[in-house]
């Protein structure tokens, strides 16, 4: 459940367009120069700290050989504008909306031909993420981007004159690890998106990564924005179970990622055989083992995670409950897991969180938990810190998206892998 204001630094996808081509020489009409238009797309990274546009690709296949040579930083310039897509109530505020120049740090050709325009980009730098934060509801949405390109200088091609385009319309966002997770909508109306490992033998069946997501990336509901995507563009949660690397330990698995229609702590035990119902259906549908599968979750997912393993404690081989909530955040009411739920989980469970953690505190939530989960793991940090960068003390699921947490020697994907039901 992040809800914390500074956590935001999140993604939008949109509509835009700009200026358009003049193209001479051999593309023209007999009748002499013309405009033409020219596409680009926005390629979008999940980072760390969530989604940001990190560089352009403009559709220039077709103008012919282009000497990439005469191709420099100052060609083309990018100004970038990042809206909410619902409306904002007055008083409220959305954090990440911005409306600026984005700083072209390179411009080279793909393989294709096309002209890659790269940004710069960096964990907490403005400017080029995709979702927004909008307080009063606690909720990213993903923002509606409008880019504008400039051409600077004729593009220098290898044959025939060069070029000058004179409109530039915006295509999509792309990012290939968002998009290699399917959409799909659950019986009850969960939305979930879902990544497929490579096909094998009919016979060998795979083990199911369930991630549940924080507070932050559920619906906004009544107001009806229910993306079933900002579950994969706010961090690299279930990203990071679907890389090479988490395949190879896995041997192939499964990753699974519902949306919840508002936050998992509303109703926990409403939201559980929702979860168990979209977990049942990959089972009959694809080749999941059913003695393979895992739980994940962060903050507010870190809560779900325990009351799955509470509710249904022959499901999951293991369960990995992160910054997990445990007690109500106001201090005020009855926990939202039991004392005795949590003793009574025989689920293996490895939790972690951060010491500087100030949106769950751990001593009343993680480490509570650990005290009384039989045999459960914890890893403990001081802080977050990743490449240098040091993120919220909220954000501890940074560590698990990156197979950090380690005991003995063991590292907790191969933990995770090892789990049987």
């Amino acid at each position: 459940m992040s809800t914390s204001v500074t956590r935001r630094t999140v993604l939008a996808g949109g509509a835009g367009a700009a200026i358009g081509l003049v193209l001479p020489g051999p593309a023209a009409h007999a009748s002499g120069r013309h405009p033409t238009s020219v596409s680009f797309t926005l390629d979008a990274t999940t980072l760390d700290g969530g989604e940001q546009v990190t560089s352009v690709t403009l559709d220039t296949r077709r103008l012919g050989p282009i000497d990439p040579a005469g191709l420099t930083p100052g060609t083309f310039s990018v100004h970038a504008k990042a809206t909410s897509p619902i409306p904002i109530a007055p008083g409220d505020q959305i954090f990440s909306e911005y409306d600026l120049d984005r700083t072209v740090t390179a411009a080279r050709l793909d393989r294709h031909g096309n002209i890659v325009l790269e940004l710069s980009h960096a964990e907490g730098q403005p400017g080029g993420g995709t979702l927004g934060y909008i307080l009063s509801r606690g909720r990213n949405v993903r923002l509606d981007l409008v880019y504008t390109i400039t051409q600077n200088t004729p593009i220098v091609r290898r044959r025939g004159s060069p070029v000058t385009i004179s409109r530039f319309v915006q295509a999509g966002l792309s990012n290939p690890e968002v998009d290699a997770f399917s959409y799909h909508v659950s019986g009850s109306g969960m939305k979930y998106r879902l990544y497929s490992p490579d096909h094998s033998p009919r016979h060998d069946r795979r083990p199911l990564i369930v991630w549940l997501h924080g507070g932050g990336e559920g619906a906004s509901l009544p107001d009806g924005y229910y993306d079933n995507e900002t579950t994969l563009r706010a961090n690299r949660g279930a990203l990071g179970f679907a890389t090479p690397q988490a395949q190879r330990i896995f041997s192939g698995a499964y990753v699974v990622a519902p949306q919840s229609t508002s936050y998992w702590m509303e109703d926990g035990p409403r939201f559980a055989p929702l979860i168990r119902e979209i977990v049942q259906d990959l089972v009959r549908r694809k080749r999941v083992d059913p003695d393979r599968i895992y739980v994940v979750g962060c903050s507010n997912g870190g809560y779900m995670s325990l009351e799955m393993t509470s509710t249904y404690p022959d499901l999951f081989a293991a369960s990995v409950p992160i910054c997990g909530v445990v007690e109500p955040l106001s201090g005020e009411g009855p926990p939202l897991i039991t004392d005795a739920e949590l003793a009574s989980i025989r689920t293996p469970t490895w939790l972690v969180t951060s010491r500087d953690d100030d949106t769950v505190p751990p001593e009343t939530n993680t480490i509570h938990a650990h005290d009384l989960i039989p045999g459960s793991l914890i890893s403990l940090y001081d802080h977050v810190v990743w490449d240098g960068y040091q993120f919220p003390g909220h954000w501890s699921w940074i560590y698990v998206a990156r197979n950090d947490p380690s005991l003995n020697g063991t590292h907790i994907w191969q933990w995770m892998a090892r789990r049987r039901r």
